[in-house]
């Protein structure tokens, strides 16, 4: 279908309300998962242990098993307090909630993207919440997060009524640059990773030739079509009031998405993207990547 649904759901994506009313078969990915070699993440030692339950890291330093490396993830416990929690919440409140697809409503302070044509505009895009500003500071002490400048602030709310989700995707890499950055406002959850075999013709993975320092080894291979039981699955957890940064391998050699069965309560949470390095280099020569660093600099 490719309208779009009164829910908000368009094409593929679908929410628990269109599957009901427009008879829509949703294949279940996490039993396409479950089939896999699983292991979760511990922010504590910063390795993978077997297993499928988020919640093993909390037996750190007790873990079973052997461990994996898993490069390219930083994981901040406690980034927000029960204080700003609260705070930050009630000042999203304040703030008008849009429709999205698969079962989620959002907020958006950022240009318009059309990653297909490769085509930015600034739209009414005028600056960011003055209420959400603290968030932002907060990056500074943050190591990975050296000199990141917040181009998009996407406030986005998973309802676990409509079974709200997002599928398996990695970010666009024309624009957006090389570290995503997610804080978990409010309730716990998962971000499943799993490994990419497609081409980089897809995501504009080509894009990184022209900026990537790190990710120079990358190969995205079309050929490789290993069954899911041959492949792994990595759960990240995701716990109230805890900041996620995505680089490296982890940001473009894996895709990540959001289980259904992974939002057992309503989740809020705040997706942050900078520009690529060829934008921010350029900008001196461009007047619309001037005036959006402009724009984004500003809090009302």
């Amino acid at each position: 279908m490719e309208t779009v649904r009164p829910c908000g759901c368009k094409g593929i994506r679908s929410c628990l309300l269109c599957e009901a009313e427009y008879k829509i078969a949703k294949p279940n990915l996490r039993d396409y998962f479950k089939k896999c070699s699983s292991y979760v993440y511990c922010p504590h030692c910063k390795k993978s242990w077997p297993g499928w339950d988020v919640d093993l890291y909390k037996t750190h330093p007790d873990h079973q098993g052997t461990a994996i490396e898993f490069p390219g993830v930083y994981i901040k416990l406690d980034f927000l307090s029960p204080y700003e929690i609260k705070t930050l919440i009630d000042a999203l409140e304040e703030i008008p909630w849009e429709v999205s697809q698969s079962g989620r409503r959002k907020q958006n302070f950022g240009p318009k993207c059309n990653f297909k044509k490769k085509k930015v505009q600034l739209g009414s895009f005028d600056g960011f919440p003055k209420s959400t500003q603290f968030v932002q500071q907060k990056f500074s002490a943050i190591p990975v997060l050296n000199n990141f400048q917040t181009i998009e602030q996407c406030t986005l709310e998973y309802d676990p009524i409509r079974g709200a989700s997002i599928d398996p995707h990695i970010d666009d890499c024309w624009i957006w640059g090389e570290r995503i950055v997610t804080v978990n406002v409010m309730g716990d959850s998962v971000l499943t990773m799993s490994p990419y075999h497609g081409s980089d013709t897809k995501y504009n993975l080509k894009s990184l030739a022209e900026y990537s320092t790190t990710c120079k080894d990358l190969q995205f291979d079309t050929r490789n079509k290993n069954e899911c039981n041959e492949s792994m699955i990595i759960r990240l957890p995701m716990p109230e009031g805890s900041l996620m940064v995505l680089y490296g391998a982890a940001r473009y050699k894996w895709e990540h998405c959001v289980l259904r069965e992974d939002v057992k309560s309503r989740r809020i949470c705040l997706a942050y993207r900078e520009l690529t390095p060829p934008y921010l280099s350029g900008s001196a020569n461009n007047e619309k990547i001037k005036e959006l660093l402009k724009r984004a600099s500003i809090f009302r």
